[in-house]
């Protein structure tokens, strides 16, 4: 005989206290069945006497109490107060407590429904465990150490050359040889291209919808990131010059491993430019630096897409790539030009690799993410904590509960990964070895008191900053005008709203079903941001975009996975599948629809319009120059005399077209161009009198007049003066 238990006042008590074991006890309505609490059955007798057809019968049977089936439309209220929400965040007219008492509402909505089910995040699909030999190829093996250990010592002097980089190429190359993991199973690369070249010739290149969409999706990143690319931003500054002065050195010969102008930097950008420059012709020029920044960010896009792909859906995937090509944030940092862009642009497929093997537990997944994390520690200097993150993943993932042969095969990915990274970063490592006060100075200016004492106790400065990081998203992303439109959210409305419910759902699924992946991405995004958080020294320049970049990895996954999950709710919230299908691609076109315009009013409007406000016109006062040598004087016949806190005379020469001509000319020197018997040209601030008292005493024929320059209170003076006869 069976006994039937049911749930006791105390069970379900417990249920709703420690929610997060899952056990949810509810207490069914009278007459309705706990298996099927939404559906009203009829009683049998009624159904077989009181009904007159057999059809009619069985649909009354199952007739829901909710015809519209309110379960999926209820997560539209949620989001809907979440946008409110951010809305009243938005500047200029910003109410903070108004904000928190929308949010406060979304939260305990959402939280309601999560706890029942009524919405949830996708889950990703389940991979079988991979058993790996752990296999050597000893030849690879001892390639890769003697070829390595001679690269090492050949990278001194701080160049590569032929020599040290064919050495160090075989190194990798004996690595990945040595412990790449080839199945029995796998076909051959021959007969891969031809099963490849037969279906090509049978089928041609046919793309399925959902390629198509994603080249769509794609192809909209890429408009935000190349429209207006020559104009915004409009103006270079000091950082510009510093790095076209070092891509001038690469195209001159000088192939440096570590660039030690301006505080140092590393080197993958001057290539890139360097690149840029002879594959567009484009030479020495802003828009050198933009494009190849541009690119950088636009491919770090299909590593959001797989990644996303990998921990949730493919859905969630899209949507996560989508948002992050429209956003303004990323937007902002591949068109300044500067490395920004190369920390997400390098840790995207670092974390996509690390994940996928962890959940696979295959190899070549920890080869590829070591790769890449070598790799970016030749970018830009916050890549340096990437390493701490790849720690962090795998820390988590042994802690949560796994077979041993899983633990065994995270273990030994974590080495591999480990050494392949310091074989891809050893060039660096040899720098900074030989270096290493000039390799850390500019990171130890910010964390330490090298440059300036701390104004706080630390510990003060570190809890503010690391509030200001984690609460920019929705309030306020900093004040440096440079890479950001100041003092407003990182997002949007429509993505700080997702982002926000998205990190509350993945809390309470994480405390339900401890998945080290949940808590993963919840926990990368202030190990993403903490070069930032770490500006203990000048906490005024946190939080801010550039450092905290690769934080939109997680960012806008879960953004992703938040809007699929609604998106999947309301699949269901209509009796006809195709109309819940078009209802959601509705919702989810007008969500995205409305975060698109808001992104472009951002950096096409806004962010160009403050960063010509804020920067000097350089661009101006080279154009004049160029003008003047094209018409009635020459290049070597103009002169800008300097003022404080004025134009960088070097970028005046760039906008010129003549990129290494520093076209300064001091007050004190101006009687060194009595000699000079041809058309001249000066430019001066308005506000310096000295400047013109000089030339109105030296060149008394000379002819003044004001630019009026497109921006107000940039406008300046040119002093012309005719050729002597």
């Amino acid at each position: 005989m069976t006994i039937m238990t049911e749930p006791t006042v105390l069970d379900y008590v417990k249920s709703k206290i420690f929610f997060w074991r899952g056990d949810v006890v509810e207490i069914p309505r009278p007459g309705v069945d706990i298996a099927d609490s939404t559906e009203f059955q009829l009683p049998a007798d009624v159904l077989t006497t009181n009904i007159a057809t057999p059809e009619l019968a069985a649909e009354l049977s199952t007739l829901r109490l909710d015809i519209w089936n309110w379960s999926g439309y209820w997560v539209l209220l949620p989001l809907l107060l979440a946008l409110i929400a951010q809305r009243a965040l938005e500047p200029p007219a910003r109410s903070l407590p108004l904000g928190i008492a929308f949010y406060t509402l979304a939260a305990a909505f959402l939280l309601w429904g999560a706890l029942r089910g009524r919405v949830t995040l996708p889950d990703a699909e389940p991979v079988p465990d991979a058993a790996d030999p752990m296999t050597v190829r000893s030849i690879g093996m001892w390639v890769s150490i003697i070829f390595g250990l001679l690269a090492f010592l050949a990278f001194s002097g701080n160049r590569f050359t032929q020599f040290n980089l064919t050495l160090w190429l075989i190194a990798v190359a004996g690595f990945f040889y040595a412990f790449w993991y080839i199945p029995p199973e796998t076909p051959t690369l021959r007969a891969r291209l031809r099963t490849a070249f037969e279906r090509f010739q049978s089928n041609g290149i046919n793309f399925s919808p959902w390629t198509l969409l994603v080249l769509a999706v794609f192809a909209l990143a890429a408009f935000y990131r190349f429209y207006q690319l020559d104009q915004v931003p409009p103006e270079m500054f000091s950082d510009h010059a510093e790095k076209l002065y070092d891509v001038a050195d690469v195209l001159d010969g000088q192939y440096s491993i570590f660039f030690p102008r301006n505080t140092g930097r590393e080197a993958f950008q001057m290539y890139l430019t360097a690149a840029m420059a002879l594959i567009f012709d484009t030479g020495l020029s802003f828009l050198s630096l933009k494009l190849g920044t541009a690119f950088a960010g636009l491919f770090t896009l299909p590593f959001i897409y797989l990644l996303g792909k990998e921990v949730a859906s493919r859905r969630a995937g899209l949507l996560a790539m989508a948002f992050a090509g429209i956003a303004y944030w990323p937007n902002v940092i591949s068109r300044v030009a500067l490395r920004f862009t190369l920390y997400p642009f390098f840790a995207a497929p670092t974390l996509y690799f690390l994940a996928r093997g962890l959940r696979r537990g295959r190899r070549n997944d920890f080869l590829l993410a070591g790769l890449f994390l070598g790799l970016g520690l030749h970018g830009y200097s916050p890549s340096r904590f990437v390493p701490f993150v790849v720690l962090a993943a795998v820390g988590l993932y042994l802690l949560h509960k796994r077979p041993r042969a899983n633990r065994q095969q995270a273990v030994w990915g974590l080495i591999l990964l480990v050494f392949i990274s310091l074989l891809v970063f050893a060039p660096l490592l040899r720098y900074a070895l030989s270096d290493m006060p000039g390799f850390t100075y500019r990171t130890m200016t910010r964390m330490s008191q090298v440059e300036q004492p701390f104004s706080e106790p630390v510990w003060q400065i570190f809890t503010k900053n690391l509030w200001g990081a984690l609460t920019m998203f929705f309030w306020d992303d900093g004040e440096i005008w440079v890479h950001s439109v100041t003092h407003r959210p990182a997002l949007d409305i429509v993505s700080a709203a997702l982002f926000g419910l998205g990190s509350l759902m993945l809390t309470v699924r994480y405390l339900r079903r401890r998945d080290w992946l949940d808590l993963f991405w919840l926990v990368a995004i202030p190990l993403l941001m903490m070069t930032s958080i770490l500006s203990l020294a000048f906490p005024g320049e946190n939080p801010s975009l550039n450092r905290t970049g690769a934080a939109m990895i997680p960012v806008f996954l879960i953004i992703g996975m938040t809007l699929d999950g609604f998106l999947n709710q309301l699949r269901g919230s209509l009796r006809t599948p195709a109309r819940g299908v078009w209802l959601s691609i509705g919702v989810g076109v007008l969500l995205l629809g409305g975060s698109s315009a808001q992104n472009f009013d951002l950096v096409f409007h806004q962010y160009r319009e403050d960063f010509a406000r804020s920067s000097w016109n350089t661009s101006e006062l080279g154009a004049v120059i160029r003008q003047f040598a094209d018409t009635i004087g020459d290049e070597d016949s103009a002169w800008v005399v300097p003022y404080p806190h004025w134009v960088d005379t070097r970028l005046v020469g760039i906008n010129a077209g003549v990129p290494l001509r520093d076209y300064a000319l001091w007050p004190d020197q101006i009687t060194t161009t009595l000699d000079n018997p041809r058309s001249k040209l000066f430019l001066y601030k308005p506000e310096d009198s000295d400047a013109r008292d000089t030339l109105e005493t030296l060149y008394p024929n000379g002819a003044m007049q004001l630019y009026d320059s497109a921006i107000e209170g940039k406008d300046f003076y040119i002093y012309y003066v005719p050729p002597e006869r």
